[in-house]
């Protein structure tokens, strides 16, 4: 059994979200290089200049990419061997949000009510997904989620008989309306299968694959691939100002269903898909 105490647990939530915010991964920012070289509009290519300007400041001078610095979301794989020693997880991953967003200068964006809408002050609480899994280890990843793309985001409860091109016609409806609010290019996650709030969370982890790695399954390989074409013949381009490069990737992820059933969700980021993983 091993034991990892909530101190430690709050220092590297609160590490990671500054991580998060401050760095654009590597396979984003390679994504936005070859970008360049086939984007054909002028306003396009300015634009993914910029960004990849603006990442490299921001890596620079320690601060965040973006002025929305997201609502925290929080996977924690828990192994079977670990012991949580000194309080309780949730709290302790709450108070590393809450120093990191402090200490690291970011905006807080959390509200304490949905209809009352009184800032918390300190962005908590986040939204926590908890998984358990085999080993002594505790892995965490922070996803800080923008809402300029999240609410662009979608969910159908499709017929079994709408089928593939019944998911590939609402993937690109929920692309074409969402348009140049979640500042293209974007990055767009599908989870397909399970239940209702399953395909949301499918949808949501998806965004966390690498842009340049592609499913292991044949079909939705193939998916992944003709859906990333269809998106960039859309027009939307970067900043929604025309272009070829409206989307860096599609990630999808499937999971097994109800007979009677075909969820899919389409979770959309902005370029930047913000998230930093460590393992203690």
């Amino acid at each position: 059994m091993k034991t990892i105490t909530t101190e430690q647990i709050i220092g590297a939530v609160e590490k990671l979200c500054i991580e998060a915010n401050y760095f654009l991964n590597n396979d984003v920012l390679e994504a936005l290089q070859r970008g360049l070289e086939i984007e054909e509009s002028d306003i396009g290519k300015d634009v993914l200049n910029r960004l990849i300007e603006n990442a490299a400041i921001a890596k620079r001078d320690q601060m965040a990419i973006c002025q929305d610095t997201g609502m925290a979301v929080v996977f924690i794989d828990i192994g079977q061997e670990v012991h949580i020693s000194g309080g309780s997880l949730t709290e302790a991953v709450n108070e590393g949000v809450r120093r990191g967003y402090k200490n690291g200068y970011l905006r807080k964006s959390v509200v304490k009510d949905p209809i009352e809408r009184v800032n918390t002050g300190d962005n908590t609480p986040a939204i926590l997904h908890y998984n358990i899994v085999e080993g002594d280890t505790l892995k965490i990843m922070v996803a800080p989620k923008g809402f300029g793309s999240e609410n662009m985001s979608a969910l159908r409860m499709l017929k079994p008989s709408d089928g593939l091109e019944g998911v590939k016609k609402f993937i690109l409806e929920t692309v074409d309306k969402a348009g140049p609010n979640p500042c293209p290019p974007i990055v767009v996650g599908v989870g397909i299968g399970g239940t209702m709030e399953k395909a949301a969370l499918l949808a949501k982890k998806a965004l966390m694959r690498p842009v340049d790695k592609r499913s292991s399954i044949q079909y939705v390989r193939e998916l992944e691939k003709e859906m990333l074409e269809s998106i960039n013949k859309l027009g939307i381009g970067p900043a929604g100002l025309g272009g070829k490069v409206t989307a860096l990737a599609v990630n999808v992820e499937v999971f097994p269903t109800h007979i009677a059933g075909l969820p899919v969700a389409v979770n959309i980021n902005c370029h930047v898909t913000r998230h930093a993983e460590t393992v203690l």
